[in-house]
């Protein structure tokens, strides 16, 4: 993963509710561990008619959505059975960061620790960015907040380890090989420590 600081972008709008994880990327699009193309069949049966020709009225097929790196998505944003081909088809389609009043607790997890940033916010707040479509925003994820163009901004919460990893650019494997200096001098004094319960050989 590449290390994810800020995100700059205007925004793209599915201002649909309960958007689940197989209209994200259709289960038959699943037989594949490899994540580069997935952005093809993301939101595949929105985006193509039955003939395979593009959905004019699919709002990500709109001239003023292509570009955009931030998606604005309505509430409880991937629902449904847990997929990590999900996040990967929106990151490999473009999509950086979605945000939402509410995001599936499952595919939130997914999503963080594929470098996918997912935000919640206030419905309040919510409901002005599904109405401002391609308004610019820029996401600072050390400092935890939305800025928008007029100045104004928005809080968000992420957790310690998820901004960790979004920072750094790494996934729980490679935040464990950072710490591999210190695991290895802690098994080393383990295995010299009179209170070991390692017997010798």
């Amino acid at each position: 993963m590449k290390p994810l600081n800020q995100v700059q972008s205007r925004t793209a709008v599915l201002p649909f509710e309960n958007i689940d994880t197989d209209r994200i990327i259709p289960a038959r699009f699943l037989t594949t561990t490899e994540r580069a193309g997935l952005g093809r069949f993301a939101f595949n049966d929105w985006r193509y008619r039955e003939d395979g020709t593009p959905n004019s009225d699919f709002p990500l097929n709109q001239a003023e959505a292509r570009g955009c790196r931030i998606l604005v998505a309505g509430d409880n944003f991937g629902c449904g059975s847990s997929r990590e081909h999900a996040p990967w088809a929106l990151l490999d389609y473009g999509i950086e960061a979605v945000i939402s009043s509410g995001i599936a607790d499952i595919f939130r997890s997914n999503a963080l620790k594929n470098g996918l940033l997912t935000i919640v916010i206030d419905a309040s707040e919510h409901r002005a960015l599904l109405a401002a479509p391609g308004i610019e925003l820029v996401i600072d994820i050390a400092e935890g907040k939305i800025s928008k163009a007029d100045g104004s901004t928005i809080a968000f919460e992420l957790d310690r380890f998820a901004r960790h990893c979004l920072l750094n650019g790494v996934d729980q494997l490679g935040y464990l090989l950072e710490a591999e200096t210190d695991i290895r001098a802690w098994e080393s004094r383990r295995a010299t420590s009179p209170f070991s319960t390692e017997r010798a050989a």
